[in-house]
């Protein structure tokens, strides 16, 4: 018996010990998991409709013929689950304009006409309902956020003592949720508008986590949308379909504000509390409101974030 202990005895300082044998583990363990966190993606290919969109390139990277092919496919995706063809376009930004969005404060009367044109706009999903806009009941004297309320539900309004302030992304010269996507998914345009590349949004929400404005919204289910309220007329980094799992936010209605109309929010305004234009311009509404008027404030301008969405007052 003691021959055959002997002979199944390591010898001291060789083969693994039991520390030597768990360090070991873990690192194997990590790099498993490191290997899996990289082939994540693939888990997913269920949230693409095609292999063609998962292997798709970087946004900045396409050749028109390759960003042709995509609008082509995205076409083609819409109208087999829609059955109607819609009209995809990929817009670009103008040279010489600066887009801004002027905020009547005093004319505000918190219908919410310009939350749900934005949703039909949009192609937004309706159930559950995802909205760009809120419009918040501020009490008189008051512009802290904190206290306004975004669930209101009066039989009319405007209602006595209170005043609205509608909030959407404010197109922030300095934007925080810019700086924090890994993939750069989102980005800012040379006319002022931040976009994102929904087929290369990998829906970590980090951008949702950095805004200050939440102004961001996440699609946690597959979107739905009516047949018949699809909006045909989609802009690549616009308001074409989105899948689950990835961001969205306003872009100032890039598929309309790029083609020389108003936002769809300014247009059902019954007030004219909206006024949208470029900056650049010395001769534009907007250009003539920030040299003229009582602007009161850019939300939350003590951080930084240069914004683009200007709230003012009539006297």
């Amino acid at each position: 018996m003691s021959d055959l202990n002997d002979s199944c005895a390591c010898p001291p300082n060789n083969g693994i010990s039991r520390r030597n044998f768990l360090r070991s583990s873990t690192v194997l363990a990590s790099g498993i998991a490191a290997l899996a966190a990289s082939l994540a993606p693939l888990r997913e290919l269920t949230n693409y409709t095609s292999m063609e969109q998962f292997m798709q390139k970087y946004y900045r990277e396409m050749t028109p013929p390759e960003m042709e092919k995509v609008l082509e496919r995205i076409a083609h995706e819409v109208e087999r689950q829609y059955q109607i063809r819609p009209h995809v376009r990929d817009y670009k930004p103008m040279d010489g304009v600066e887009f801004v969005y002027c905020l009547n404060l005093t004319r505000c009367i918190g219908c919410r006409k310009c939350v749900h044109a934005c949703v039909a706009e949009n192609n937004q999903s309706c159930n559950p309902e995802i909205q760009y806009i809120r419009v918040l009941k501020m009490p008189h004297g008051s512009l802290d956020m904190e206290k306004g309320d975004h669930n209101y539900a009066p039989s009319s309004v405007p209602e006595k003592g209170f005043f609205y302030m509608p909030v959407q992304c404010q197109q922030c010269k300095n934007p925080p949720c810019v700086k924090v996507c890994p993939v750069k998914a989102t980005w800012q345009e040379p006319d002022g508008i931040t976009v994102i590349d929904y087929d290369w949004c990998i829906g970590c929400r980090y951008c949702e986590a950095a805004c200050p404005y939440f102004a961001r919204r996440f699609n946690f289910t597959r979107p739905s949308i009516p047949k018949e309220r699809l909006n045909p007329n989609m802009s690549y980094l616009g308001n074409r379909p989105r899948k689950q799992g990835v961001m969205e936010k306003c872009h100032f209605c890039i598929q309309r504000t790029r083609a020389g109309k108003y936002p769809a929010c300014l247009e059902v305004c019954p007030t004219g509390a909206r006024k949208f234009g470029n900056i650049l311009d010395p001769n534009s509404e907007v250009s003539s409101i920030l040299r003229t008027k009582r602007v009161f404030i850019q939300l939350k301008e003590e951080i930084g974030t240069s914004p683009r969405f200007f709230y003012y007052f009539d006297v």
